[in-house]
């Protein structure tokens, strides 16, 4: 489970080098997409200035509300009745969102129009400018 502070041992605004030192942060030179969280492979860290500002979310993470990847956008908009919706740009292959914001933290749901298929945590402010300029786990 993933909160709008993080992981137990590992929060949002922590740094690289503190996240090595205790050793929750390992670069795998078989992942492609940079370091990973030690006992979170279903979790892929995004950096930002060497902090932790968003968590990509895998199955079978979820919130702590119960919202996973294969979730009904209708009990997402239940658990977040203020979320705000995040249509995909026309022309794009892009997923549409929904953002739920609790000060400056928000989870982004990312989905089909039927399912939730992809999950951030994080930041607010990097999660919309994620969802805006296009986004990857990479």
């Amino acid at each position: 489970m993933v909160s709008l502070e993080g992981l137990r041992n590992a929060e949002f605004g922590d740094t690289e080098a503190d996240l090595t030192r205790r050793g929750m942060l390992r670069a795998d030179e078989e992942e492609a997409c940079g370091p990973a969280l030690v006992g979170h492979g279903s979790v892929s860290p995004i950096f930002v200035d060497d902090r932790l500002v968003l968590l990509w979310l895998d199955d079978p993470m979820s919130t702590p509300e119960g919202i996973s990847a294969g979730t009904p956008v209708g009990e997402v908009r239940a658990a977040y009745p203020g979320a705000v919706d995040l249509p995909a740009p026309p022309g794009s292959h892009r997923f549409a969102g929904l953002l739920a914001r609790d000060g400056d933290r928000a989870y982004l749901f990312l989905h089909d129009g039927v399912t939730v298929r992809e999950i951030i945590a994080g930041y607010a402010d990097w999660a919309r400018r994620l969802f805006d300029e296009g986004y990857g786990p990479c």
